[in-house]
Order: structure tokens, then sequence, then C-alpha cells
């Protein structure tokens, strides 16, 4: 299998984003909902996911599913998007239009990784 320089990309962009929840959790915990409990499992399981996606994209029987999964990961990670622009506490110090120009982002991030979606 030939890999393309924009697989590889995503590819990595999953696993660095993946071990940045593992090694920075704090910095996760304050973006996740209050609303949500067991903070640590959600950022746990989100960077493991993130890892495991990731990987899976360069393995050819595995990257139609991982690209799916990542689309169904970024779906369900998006509330987190939104709390940070309507929660102060939860912007990290990042400005508000900042927050709110990534908002069309995570579409962007969708319709990349559908692409490998066979």
């Amino acid at each position: 299998m030939e890999y393309t320089w924009h697989l590889i990309l995503m590819a990595a962009l999953y696993v660095a984003t993946g071990i940045f929840h593992l090694s920075k959790p704090e910095l996760y915990y304050k973006i996740i909902p209050s609303f949500f409990v067991y903070k640590d499992f959600i950022n746990f399981m989100t960077g493991f996911l993130q890892i495991l996606f990731g990987v899976s994209l360069l393995i050819p029987q595995y990257k139609s599913v991982a690209a799916s999964s990542i689309i169904i990961l970024l779906i369900l990670i998006f509330p987190s998007n939104i709390y940070m622009v309507l929660n102060k506490k939860a912007r990290l110090g990042l400005p508000l239009w900042l927050l709110i120009v990534r908002l069309p982002l995570q579409f962007a991030l969708i319709y990349w990784a559908y692409q490998y979606v066979t």
C-alpha cells in the first residue's frame, strides 16, 4: 500500500493529540463540560482512541473503520468545543474569536476523515 502525505498527516495528528491527552490530562479536564462525571475516564478514552484510530488509519484493512470511528469521535467531542465557547474558564486563555472559528474546523476534520471511508 502506498501512503499519501495527507493520510500520514491525519494519522500523525490523531496520534499526537492522543498522546497529548494522556500526558497533559489536567488541560483537557477543563474543557470537558461540567455536567460530565468521570472526566479522567473520558479524557483517557479520548486519548487512547485517538492513538488507536490514528495508527489504524495506516493499516489498510482497518483504514475505513478507523476513519468512520474518527468521525464518530469528532461528533462526540463537539460539545467540548461548544463548552469552550460558552464557558470562560474552559477557554484555556484562548481568544473567543479563535474558539468560534474553530467550531467549523470540526466539520472540515469530519470531511477529511470521510475521504477514507470506503
